[in-house]
């Protein structure tokens, strides 16, 4: 597997899809650099890979920190020797109709899931440049490909990374740079819990996670698909979702 032995830095990494990709490429031979804000479970994460035999790291990452991308990356280079893929899973979401006029919520969703992202393109985008090789993995949502109410901010975020996205693939045909969006649908994530401030109705939408949401390991393993494959073959977009969701 070409898996092996790469240096992969996962941002988001302490739960939900982040901590499955992070388990899941380690058990596949890569090193994994993982970074975010709950530095107790990635402590406990980084234990529980090495326990098992793989390699990790880890540095406390708040995405909307320009510095921080930076240490998660340096981290890679001067533990590891380089940085091989930056999966930028990291994100926000708050749903609420555009007439609740949530704008504290609006500037959340912007800050980490589209200045995030960017963040962490320039951030590794030097160093893929130097080393002449790298990926950008990013973790996209069902949400931009169908737009419903409620959803209609963080859709857009969503939908400003894909774009700014393959405007970098577009930008980048010279072989050094791989990028690929993934758009994950239902997943059983804690993902939810800061999403809705109203109790009731976030038990509900957390029902209909439970009985259609996938494992966030099926995510992983599509991450994994794409960065197992040669060095000059690009997926640039894949879409992950229940067999029933609609």
């Amino acid at each position: 597997m070409t898996i092996h032995d790469k240096i992969i830095a996962i941002t988001g990494a302490s739960s939900g899809i982040g901590e499955a990709t992070a388990r899941h490429l380690a058990s596949c031979g890569a090193a994994v650099v993982l970074g975010a804000r709950r530095t107790d479970r990635l402590e406990q994460l980084v234990e529980e890979i090495t326990a098992a035999g793989g390699r990790a790291a880890a540095v406390r990452v708040d995405v909307t920190d320009p510095d921080d991308l930076h240490s998660l990356v340096d981290r890679a280079v001067e533990g590891f020797g380089r940085l091989d893929v930056l999966v930028g899973n990291a994100g926000v979401s708050r749903i609420s109709p555009i007439t609740d006029v949530d704008v504290e919520g609006w500037s959340a969703m912007v800050d980490v899931n589209v200045k995030g992202v960017l963040n962490g393109i320039a951030a590794a985008l030097p160093v893929f440049r130097a080393q002449g090789s790298g990926h950008l993995v990013t973790v996209v949502s069902t949400s931009g490909l169908k737009i419903v109410p409620t959803q209609a901010v963080y859709a857009g975020t969503k939908n400003a990374v894909r774009t700014i996205v393959e405007g970098l693939r577009q930008e980048s045909t010279d072989g050094v740079l791989r990028t690929t969006s993934i758009s994950p649908g239902y997943v059983r994530t804690e993902f939810i819990d800061s999403a809705l401030d109203d109790p009731r109705l976030r038990e509900q939408v957390k029902q209909t996670m439970a009985e259609l949401g996938i494992d966030p390991t099926a995510v992983a393993r599509a991450i994994a698909f794409a960065i197992d494959q040669p060095d000059d073959v690009e997926i640039g977009d894949l879409t992950i979702r229940p067999t029933c969701q609609g």
